[in-house]
């Protein structure tokens, strides 16, 4: 069946999209969305590698040159077609948001910025990301949905700023920005989940800003200094085959298959992940208030999943 066809399947018109599936599909659903956190996760202690050895903007355009190839090339072995016209705006905002926008913002807020700091965006991105598809999608979880995602937003937040010691830091504007487009991404990509395969919705989007990604990293090589060490190669590495192409395969094959809302609160862990990296590949200390805020977010995610959605 070509990609085009795709959205005229009966599972496809079961289940309309920002709607959660039911039973061993939504289970699966979570289990590859738990599995693109961890991947993320890993983001910000990779990007800190990264910045070793190149500028902000060099390794931002160099990871999507590196999974824009990966995935072109997997289009092109397995002789995708290109996705049907009405699908290429969601694809554009997939591309902005998590592509583009949110690599190349939280590079720039590290710089001034700890991994500690940053992991405030991720905090936040649950909520967003479920009010961006509530908006999008028409669809309404409910009031204790809400009110779990809410908490869990807010006990990660203050984790967050108390590890950075609350003060605002020249990294926040980049953040912030960053916390809007990649929610719009995420709900993009989790609703166009329901009509082409996950890796194809990652895989178009990288695939597109190839040409562009390709041009940016001759300029930004070209205009920052390059010192490449092992770790700096292994930042930029994982980068573009964990964090953009692999991890977002699979976290936007579980939004697909469990709901965009329901997924999108497993990211409540990721902050806490994101400093149990940072204090074992970056020598970073871990506060005594970790284990109490790890135990109060996975008791909202409880909550989140549990409710009914």
């Amino acid at each position: 069946m070509r990609v085009e066809d795709s959205a005229t399947t009966p599972s496809a018109i079961a289940v309309p999209a920002g709607r959660p599936r039911r039973g061993a599909s939504a289970r699966t659903g979570l289990l590859l969305a738990a599995a693109g956190v961890t991947a993320f996760s890993l983001t910000f202690p990779a990007t800190t590698w990264a910045l070793e050895g190149l500028g902000p903007w060099s390794v931002t355009t160099v990871r999507m040159v590196l999974a824009g190839l990966l995935a072109s090339g997997c289009l092109a072995a397995l002789r995708v077609p290109v996705p049907a016209r009405r699908l290429w705006p969601g694809l554009a905002v997939v591309a902005a948001g998590t592509v583009i926008g949110f690599p190349l913002l939280t590079t720039l807020a590290l710089q001034t910025s700890s991994t500690a700091h940053a992991a405030v965006v991720v905090g936040l991105l649950p909520l967003t990301t479920a009010a961006y598809s509530a908006l999008r999608t028409g669809h309404r979880p409910s009031g204790t949905f809400w009110a779990a995602a809410a908490t869990g937003a807010v006990v990660v937040l203050a984790f967050a700023v108390h590890e950075s010691g609350g003060a605002p830091t020249t990294g926040d504007l980049y953040l912030g920005a960053a916390l809007l487009v990649c929610a719009a991404g995420y709900a993009e990509g989790g609703r166009l989940a329901r009509e082409l395969p996950g890796w194809q919705v990652i895989g178009w989007a990288l695939a597109g800003c190839l040409p562009l990604a390709a041009l940016g990293a001759v300029v930004a090589v070209q205009a920052e200094p390059v010192r490449l060490t092992a770790t700096a190669l292994g930042g930029v590495v994982w980068l573009a085959a964990g964090s953009q192409f692999l991890g977002l395969l699979v976290w936007y094959r579980g939004m697909g298959l469990t709901g965009v809302a329901r997924a999108s609160q497993l990211q409540l862990a990721q902050p806490l992940l994101t400093l149990v990296w940072s204090v074992l590949l970056l020598g970073e200390r871990l506060t005594p208030a970790a284990p109490a805020a790890a135990v109060a977010v996975l008791v909202c995610i409880a909550v989140t999943q549990r409710a009914r959605a």
